[in-house]
């Protein structure tokens, strides 16, 4: 869908006395302000594959100053998922976000025996946001992004986040991603997460491992690339977790202290991973907004 702007453009010449060489200041130029809100469903951001879609929320009164930016991500275990598996995320981050526009990206799914395996979903998610970016002024929308994702969509919004740099990602909602793809395959959570299904994803084979694929494992762990510049996180992880385990973000959290990142990390006790109940989705939401309107400026 192609947008119609009313393009309002305010020139302030003032002119100075009479005094030669005198220059006039440059022109004022006003914010487009668009009143409509939209809504835009299966939007491609790539022409590769079908599932290079996203689904776009701009709220009304936008404009390329004022709105800023939230991409989510969805999980899955890079394998299954859907963008529509964070509707209810979406829904009421509209309700607590308002004046954000959201953007629910889909990326190339993996399968057997070795199709769209690391780093595609990377790869898939930099092509999203880049284009989010790049058409920003066709959006209306401002420079300043945040991520959003839950677990292995929580483990690409931080890659993407500690690893680029353009635009500069002003933060990060980790809902238990993985951070350590080396720690996820030599130690599994429970059996519902075996190192084989790892290797496949990562490394392209039931036999691929981290010393037989050094590069592809490390190259894909947002653990490594924790520096002083990276992006302010916020992370949420169910102590209860048998997919990912907790200490995936503690140690997380751990290196973003060290390196004098900001962070905040809440565990819930009773959770276990994608947990549901009321009280900790709640706070999760709560910590979320205040978290994201402290640091998204």
């Amino acid at each position: 869908m192609k947008f119609n702007f009313t393009l309002i453009i305010v020139v302030i010449t003032t002119m100075f006395s009479c005094q030669k060489n005198s220059i006039d200041p440059a022109p004022v130029i006003a914010p487009i302000v668009v009143s409509n809100a939209s809504t835009q469903l299966n939007v491609p951001y790539a022409n590769i594959d079908s599932f290079q879609k996203m689904d776009v929320y701009l709220p009304a009164n936008r404009s390329t100053t004022t709105t800023k930016v939230l991409v989510v991500i969805h999980g899955g275990g890079w394998v299954i998922g859907d963008k529509t598996d964070m509707s209810v995320f979406v829904n009421i981050l509209r309700t607590r976000l308002p004046d954000y526009a959201i953007f629910n990206i889909n990326y190339r799914l993996a399968s057997l025996p070795n199709n769209n395996t690391f780093p595609i979903q990377e790869n898939d998610t930099k092509a999203a946001i880049d284009f989010i970016y790049n058409n920003r002024n066709t959006y209306n929308i401002s420079d300043r992004f945040a991520l959003l994702g839950a677990s292995a969509g929580g483990h690409l919004a931080l890659l993407h986040a500690y690893k680029n740099t353009s635009p500069k990602i002003k933060a990060v909602v980790d809902l238990y991603g993985p951070t350590d793809m080396v720690d996820l395959y030599n130690n599994p959570a429970s059996s519902l997460a075996p190192a084989s299904a790892v290797g496949l994803i990562v490394g392209g084979s039931v036999f691929a491992n981290p010393t037989n694929n050094p590069a592809i494992f490390s190259s894909s762990s947002p653990l490594n690339f924790v520096t002083a510049t990276s992006s302010p996180t916020i992370v949420f992880h169910g102590d209860l977790d048998t997919i990912v385990r907790p200490s995936q973000s503690t140690r997380l959290i751990a290196k973003l202290s060290q390196s004098g990142v900001a962070n905040l990390y809440k565990n819930y006790p009773a959770e276990g991973h994608a947990y549901i109940s009321a009280s900790a989705l709640g706070d999760t939401f709560d910590k979320t907004v205040a978290f994201l309107n402290q640091h998204v400026q």
